[in-house]
């Protein structure tokens, strides 16, 4: 019903600016006809005259141009707003929320960015840093950065970069005062860097050797919650 209400007064603004039933019709694509018939039928509805027709033009009554004035800038509003919604289908634009951890910020989205960013110039990419793992869906991100691991089984998951490889490292200075560990079980009596994840609690150190997984709880002093202050603290040699 609003649809059909939408177009008659469209085609209504049309004959106020055409001044002529054959030049609307034209512009409107529709037969002349047809046109009259559209807008005696709002003239009923609104139980009032809009032109004064004369064999070579028409022009708008008293109330013809009240309605012109009335709804003809919210009809421009209208076809600017769809004309804007046409480019955005065409031409992607808009904003991209994206969660990731450091790491993933650093090593997957840094190098990608540039060349993305050159190509999609509308795009505004906006990212948050988060080891807390935050709700994608809850939160309103677009996309989340994860190890695959952490992806929920009930979102779409696609896979962005090759598998991240793990060492155990220290610094030169460190095993100057302690034993290099020959086996996994050898890091218990090490000073070791934990990584608190804030939603899961510290990191496993996870060894896998074939089919066979095992998982080390370490110790040490020093407690961090991102990957560059580990890598940090192993180069220092606390």
């Amino acid at each position: 019903m609003i649809g059909d209400h939408l177009r008659d007064l469209h085609a209504f603004l049309t004959v106020s600016e055409e001044q002529n039933f054959t030049r609307a019709a034209v512009r409107l694509g529709v037969s002349q006809s047809a046109l009259s018939q559209t807008i005696r039928a709002l003239e009923a509805r609104m139980d009032m005259p809009l032109f004064l027709r004369t064999t070579r033009k028409v022009s708008l009554t008293e109330a013809g141009e009240r309605l012109r004035d009335a709804v003809g800038p919210a009809m421009e509003d209208i076809q600017q707003g769809l004309a804007g919604m046409s480019a955005l289908r065409s031409r992607p634009a808009g904003t991209i929320r994206v969660s990731a951890d450091e790491y993933a910020v650093h090593a997957v989205l840094w190098p990608a960015l540039p060349a993305f960013l050159a190509s999609y110039p509308d795009i505004q990419i906006e990212i948050t840093t988060d080891y807390g793992l935050a709700d994608i869906v809850g939160q309103r991100y677009d996309a989340g950065v994860r190890r695959g691991g952490l992806v929920a089984r009930d979102m779409i998951a696609v896979r962005i970069g090759p598998d991240i490889p793990m060492a155990v490292v220290a610094s030169p200075a460190y095993f100057e005062r302690h034993p290099k560990p020959a086996k996994p079980q050898a890091l218990i009596e090490q000073r070791c860097v934990n990584l608190r994840l804030p939603a899961q609690g510290y990191f496993a150190w996870t060894f896998r050797k074939g089919a066979q997984e095992q998982r080390i709880k370490v110790e040490g002093q020093l407690v961090v919650n991102s990957l560059p202050q580990l890598v940090e603290a192993a180069l220092a040699g606390v």
